[in-house]
């Protein structure tokens, strides 16, 4: 295996990790949710960056 080219990698891991953690702190926040707050955990873990998107667009309930 060549060698990774990390300058295209990190940038994507940091955007990863960064939308992982404001999407858990706001899922902590949150009164309301679109369905149980326990998928939203699972949802924004193991769904890499789709799961904090599809978060903050379809799951939080902005009152």
């Amino acid at each position: 295996m060549d060698s990774v080219n990390w300058g295209l990698i990190m940038p994507l891991l940091i955007l990863q990790a960064l939308l992982a953690i404001i999407g858990l702190i706001s899922l902590a926040k949150a009164e309301h949710t679109r369905g149980p707050k326990w998928l939203w955990l699972i949802i924004i873990i193991f769904g890499n960056i789709l799961g904090s998107i599809v978060y903050f667009t379809v799951g939080r309930k902005d009152f």
